[in-house]
Formats: C-alpha cells, sequence, structure tokens
C-alpha cells in the first residue's frame, strides 16, 4: 500500500515561510470564532506568495487560494532599480523684470561738432540712420 505524499518537509520550506505558517498558526490559537485574519498577516503572505507562488504558500500556510490570490494585487510592489524620470520639455518662465537696455552713443564731427546719446529701456537706435543725419548737417 503507498503511502500519502506528505506535505513539504521542515527543512524544504524557506525561513521566511516557516516564520508567517508560525504567525498564522499562533494566530489560530488565539483568535475569536470566525475572526477574520488580520491584514498584517494576509500582506505578508501576499508578499511572500510573489517569491514563492500562490499555491506554495496558501498551501504551507492552510490559507485560501483564492483569497491569497486576490490579495497579491493589491501588495504593493517595490521596484528594485529607481529611475528618475527625466523631463522631455522644460519651459524657462520669462524673467518677471528683464534688465532694461542700455546703450551710449558718441559721435564727433570732424569740424568738432559733438553728439552724446545716452539710451535707456528701449532699444537701441538705429546707428547708420543716426550717424548719417549727424555727418550730413552742416554746422
Amino acid at each position: 500500500m503507498e503511502s500519502k505524499k506528505s506535505l513539504s518537509p521542515i527543512s524544504d520550506i524557506p525561513s521566511d515561510v516557516a516564520d508567517l505558517c508560525r504567525q498564522i498558526e499562533r494566530w489560530r490559537q488565539t483568535r475569536r470564532h470566525r475572526e477574520p485574519m488580520p491584514a498584517r498577516l494576509w500582506a505578508m503572505a501576499a508578499s511572500l506568495a510573489r517569491e514563492h507562488t500562490v499555491a506554495r504558500i496558501a498551501r504551507l500556510a492552510r490559507v485560501n487560494y483564492y483569497a491569497l490570490r486576490d490579495r497579491l494585487d493589491s501588495v504593493a510592489v517595490e521596484p528594485t532599480v529607481k529611475r528618475e524620470k527625466r523631463p522631455s520639455f522644460v519651459e524657462l518662465p520669462a524673467p518677471l523684470c528683464a534688465p532694461s537696455p542700455e546703450c551710449t552713443i558718441e559721435l564727433e564731427h570732424p569740424r568738432g561738432g559733438r553728439m552724446r546719446i545716452h539710451v535707456i529701456g528701449v532699444p537701441a537706435p538705429d546707428l547708420a540712420a543716426l550717424s548719417r543725419s549727424f555727418w550730413s548737417l552742416e554746422s
């Protein structure tokens, strides 16, 4: 007569899974009648199920396979590599107070005439037109 295949021997159970099984058994011994299993135990079981499969954890911890599978989606997965998202477009706002353009133009006529123009806050005047008009003047 064949003997029934036993559940995994204790030596085959990883220490984190064995710890979960002990915690669940301790809870079962102290729980009130029909009290649901605490969320922290479900979260621990779901976290281990990601590593060791839902079927194995459900069998070893003696919890409902489908309840564990449903809770698997609710456990947050921590990414192993944190990647920074780089912006594809960066808009730089215009300065609130743009510096005022400033320039000084000095012209001297060969006959001795001089002109100095200091401009602040307006675009520089057309230097060629200004100098032509200055040179064409008869003093």
